[in-house]
């Protein structure tokens, strides 16, 4: 049995630790940079909050694991940002400010 891309992003995600961090980052404002090697593949990533300071939870794996998940998109070059399917994965942290 085939389930529809419907249903497949209702069913709730296993999301590790890290994952769930750089998701909040991101959901409050945050973005991933990137750089690409020589064939176009994403090489490197930072991630960093919205005052600028980085994140060191962020690496290449746990960037490929959100973007093959489609928590995470790039429009037209600019940095990745959260989509929709982000901000319903991500749980309500408490914002230590």
């Amino acid at each position: 049995m085939r389930l529809s891309a419907y249903l497949l992003r209702a069913l709730p995600l296993n999301i590790s630790k890290h994952e769930q961090r750089v998701l909040h980052v991101l959901a409050q404002g945050g973005m991933i940079r990137y750089l690409r090697d020589a064939h176009g593949k994403v090489s490197e990533v930072d991630c960093f909050n919205r005052d600028g300071f980085r994140l060191t939870d962020c690496s290449l794996s746990i960037f490929n694991r959100l973007l093959r998940r489609r928590l995470i998109r790039s429009q037209a070059g600019q940095p990745y940002r959260i989509t929709r399917e982000g901000l319903a994965a991500v749980r309500a942290q408490l914002d230590n400010r």
